[in-house]
């Protein structure tokens, strides 16, 4: 998969891309991460990206044009790249979107807005918008990382399957607990079924405390 993601802050990227299960599905070849600073496709002397907005108002909007200029050119290379606008109105990010995209799409482009807001005529530049929530953020590269994340794990190669299987959201449920040694800490002890060796109760248990811990923290997926 190719994930281009376009900012004006690229060295926010440091950090996610160098580090951890990032890292290593880049450097195995599972992913390839561009991290493009779309100022230099500014066609102004101080490669300004932004300007007031007409009609007046506070905060300054991304323009059109570098944003466009830039698109073009991952465009003329692969056609199907498919482009993504990170916007507070945009289509609630869930796992099941992260799982069409990991299995779908072999070419993401993320667009992270910045300042107060962008040329309106950018949306007609995107295939899909997302948000990650009902909160405004300063930037769209936050959300970037958070979706970048989600998907990546989730392609050939990055995280063993059985791990993945039994993650919150697969089943429209949230994940059971868990537990490790020691058996017994400061009085808090390891439910007796989970030392039982017998698979199918251990089983049972844990898709009814699924059931109970959907219930009780969100009950909204089991509708």
């Amino acid at each position: 998969m190719i994930i281009d993601i376009l900012t004006l802050f690229p060295g926010m990227f440091d950090g996610f891309i160098n580090e951890s299960i990032i890292k290593r599905a880049r450097d195995k070849g599972i992913v390839k991460i561009n991290i493009i600073d779309f100022r230099k496709y500014s066609k102004l002397s101080n490669n300004q990206v932004d300007d007031t907005p007409y009609g007046g108002g506070g905060g300054m909007v991304l323009m059109i044009e570098p944003i466009y200029d830039a698109l073009k050119e991952i465009k003329d290379n692969d056609k199907d790249a498919y482009v993504i606008l990170l916007t507070p109105d945009g289509k609630q990010f869930r796992q099941e979107e992260a799982v069409y995209l990991s299995k779908n799409r072999k070419h993401l482009v993320f667009i992270c807005g910045h300042y107060e807001g962008f040329d309106e005529r950018i949306r007609t530049l995107c295939d899909l918008e997302i948000s990650i929530g009902d909160y405004v953020l300063t930037g769209g590269e936050l959300p970037a990382m958070v979706i970048s994340d989600s998907i990546i794990r989730l392609l050939d190669g990055v995280i063993t399957n059985t791990s993945l299987d039994s993650e919150s959201f697969n089943d429209k449920l949230l994940d059971y607990p868990t537990y490790t040694k020691p058996r017994e800490f400061m009085g808090m002890k390891v439910p007796d079924v989970l030392l039982s060796g017998d698979h199918a109760k251990i089983a049972e248990w844990r898709y009814k405390q699924k059931l109970e811990r959907t219930k009780e923290r969100r009950p909204d997926l089991l509708k």
